[in-house]
């Protein structure tokens, strides 16, 4: 019996109220201090954390706890120790001390580093992140206590996508004090927020066990297009079917277990896709939570005979999954992107605005290498996906007050707000609240105002949120900086009026950086071209997307905030570079061995059957059906024909040597493309009990 109630939501996480009830008193207000303020941990309570842990997981069950960490891989890492000492001959003690709890040492010579480390060098460590709480994963015959940590090497360079992550959170939360400063704002705590939202396809087990290219690449190198597949917009927010509704439920289960604030859940466009949506939570503990998610979708699908594709595209043709990861920004608990009622904190709302346009504008480069991924490329300008370029929508109230401020003259669309009919004032203007939905949707934008916070669009659903955050915050740090040091000089230096000066240098930042704001359609043909105009950046495959990690300015600016060296952020060029080749490696050899052991023999039996069948019907003096079984069998021989050339073009591209890798794999995908548009031509001749595979008629309508 699933129990759906509340009464179970966290019971599995060492929260608040666990380490009030298993940790004495002054060391649980040290941890939770540092839990809710950012405040540093103090190592003295190590020792008295970890036997509070200790007693509160094995009161639930845990036999081993584990270092849990975000590896280069994009995924997840645990070795589990158990709760065991010797304490004599066939004689134990369980036991767990601060030590265990602060740092592991773990061998790193098999997680992906970019160069930063050689392969003989194999030591690596993980140490405990205090600001994600410990939970409690479970298994069919016990559980494991789980400790969020970050990973790193023997000269303590990042080997894991926590680190950057925290180092970006503080690096836009000093920036964020030092503006509020500015403002005459009280040192608060700032918070970043994340709502991640995860797009999934599901299809039954017993078709995935049948599809080689499912199971080693996460997508369908083959299929023909079914006759319906989302045309109709049928399947969007439609009926839940009550075996999917069975598997949501039990999803939702053990997240609330977990205290991942799972809310929403409904069909997405394309058959068999759909989308679990958290509410928003502290970016650091949110990126925690969403790789959690993606374990837990994959975990239940097993159970329920179901198989969860996480893939961007596994599906040819129709809608592929993303991960819109939706960002704000909170000082003192006040959102900062939400306009506030009184002048002084429209004047807030606006600078971050504006800083932010800036740091998409001059950084839209590296924002767009966050997204890059084989997969991802498959997904990125598609029919459903922002396209690579990145812009902002800011919706039309918006950005009607951004044009008043650019102009400094009032619009029509913002006229009779105040008494008069001069342009926005910052800090002294009469600019009410904005609602939230003053304005439509842009779903083609990859990165879009909602209202309190942006959406961006464009990371693919397979991919660690923590990634594209740790860029974004980033440059918005930067951007944030560049506003304090001009209103430095512009104010503290030559006295101007804060206001005033304020107001003229956002109007010189909205006009320099204006071209990345664009409202219209994003998938349109002739963005592209206007884009171009513009001058914005339009990466639109990995290989061209992770260039802007070998640029010196990008260099400089992780350096200078002390995100990523320069050695860290040139091993993640090379592990990006090193995992799309290996990627489209694994597919071009699938899709070979497939067409040649699975698709060849099943045409040509085919073809011979046909053969034999003619030749029998002319042995019998038959007239009738000659043409049309001759006609079909001219089909099924050119297209075997066709088959061994393209398998031919394939294995070339796969062995050849000669040349610079990424032209290797932009033969080996060619060739790909050609060899697919032949088996799926074949697909639709071929007696279809014969055909090997499961069709996509399948797999995306009987689950």
């Amino acid at each position: 019996m699933i129990d759906t109630s509340l009464k179970n939501y966290g019971e599995d996480v060492f929260s608040e109220k666990e380490i009030r009830l298993f940790l004495p008193k002054e060391t649980a207000a040290k941890l939770i201090a540092t839990m809710k303020d950012g405040k540093p941990v103090d190592p003295s309570i190590a020792d008295a954390v970890a036997h509070g842990m200790k007693e509160w997981a094995l009161s639930k069950g845990a036999t081993h706890f584990t270092h849990w960490f975000q590896p280069l891989t994009g995924g997840t890492a645990e070795k589990h120790d158990a709760f065991l000492e010797p304490a004599g001959v066939a004689i134990a003690v369980q036991k767990f001390s601060g030590k265990n709890l602060i740092g592991g040492e773990t061998d790193a010579s098999s997680f992906p580093s970019g160069g930063l480390r050689s392969t003989f060098e194999a030591r690596g460590y993980t140490a405990w992140d205090p600001t994600s709480p410990a939970f409690i994963k479970r298994h069919e015959n016990g559980a494991t206590l789980c400790i969020p940590t970050v990973f790193c090497a023997y000269t303590g360079d990042a080997l894991d996508m926590k680190t950057p992550l925290l180092r970006s959170i503080q690096a836009v939360s000093r920036a964020t004090e030092r503006l509020m400063e500015k403002f005459g704002r009280r040192k608060s705590h700032v918070t970043i927020t994340l709502g991640a939202e995860q797009e999934y396809f599901l299809i039954d087990r017993s078709f995935y066990l049948k599809r080689p290219d499912l199971l080693q690449t996460g997508r369908t190198v083959f299929g023909a297009a079914p006759a319906k597949h989302q045309q109709l917009d049928d399947h969007y927010f439609g009926a839940i079917r009550p075996r999917i509704l069975k598997f949501m439920t039990e999803v939702e289960d053990e997240l609330w277990k977990l205290g991942i604030p799972a809310k929403t859940r409904h069909n997405e466009v394309a058959p068999a896709q759909f989308e679990l949506a958290p509410m928003f939570e502290d970016l650091n503990l949110a990126v925690d939570h969403n790789m959690l998610i993606m374990e837990v979708l994959r975990k239940k699908a097993e159970e329920n005979n179901l198989v969860c594709l996480l893939h961007e595209k596994p599906f040819e043709g129709v809608n592929g999954s993303g991960k819109h990861c939706n960002w704000s920004i909170a000082y003192g608990g006040k959102n900062l992107l939400s306009p506030g009622d009184n002048p002084r904190d429209n004047a807030i709302f606006l600078t971050f605005i504006s800083a932010i346009i800036r740091a998409i504008d001059l950084h839209a480069d590296i924002l767009r290498m966050s997204t890059a991924g084989a997969g991802n490329d498959h997904r990125l300008g598609a029919n459903e996906a922002p396209p690579a370029i990145i812009s902002i929508f800011l919706g039309d109230e918006l950005s009607a007050v951004m044009r008043e401020i650019e102009t400094g003259v009032k619009s029509s669309s913002t006229k009779g707000r105040g008494a008069k009919d001069s342009g926005l004032k910052i800090g002294v203007d009469t600019l009410p609240p904005l609602p939230r939905d003053t304005t439509d949707r842009n779903r083609t934008s990859p990165f879009a105002f909602t209202g309190n916070k942006f959406e961006f669009r464009a990371p693919g659903s397979s991919q660690n949120c923590a990634a594209s955050q740790m860029v974004l915050n980033t440059i918005v740090a930067e951007s944030i900086d560049a506003i304090c040091d001009k209103l430095e000089v512009l104010v503290d230096q030559n006295g101007g009026e804060f206001n005033e000066e304020l107001q003229k240098l956002l109007q010189r930042l909205i006009k320099k950086h204006k071209r990345v704001l664009f409202s219209g359609d994003g998938y349109g043909e002739d963005w592209p071209k206007e884009a171009a105009k513009r001058g914005l950046p339009n990466l639109k495959n990995t290989l061209e997307a992770i260039s802007p990690l070998e640029n010196q300015v990008n260099r400089d600016l992780f350096a200078k905030y002390g995100v990523l060296s320069a050695s860290e952020l040139a091993s993640r060029h090379e592990i990006a570079a090193e995992d799309y080749e290996s990627r489209i490696l694994i597919e071009g050899k699938v899709t070979l061995e497939i067409a040649r052991s699975m698709i060849r023999p099943v045409v040509a039996d085919e073809f011979s059957r046909l053969a034999t069948a003619i030749g029998q019907a002319k042995k019998d003096g038959l007239k009738v059906g000659l043409r049309g079984l001759g006609a079909l069998s001219q089909k099924l021989g050119a297209g075997l024909d066709d088959l061994h050339v393209k398998c031919e073009k394939l294995e070339k591209a796969l062995v050849d040597g000669k040349g610079e890798k990424s032209s290797k794999s932009v033969r080996i995908i060619s060739a790909m493309e050609d060899l697919r548009r032949t088996v799926d031509r074949l697909e639709l001749l071929v007696d279809d009990n014969r055909w090997p595979l499961p069709k996509y008629r399948q797999m995306l309508f009987i689950y």
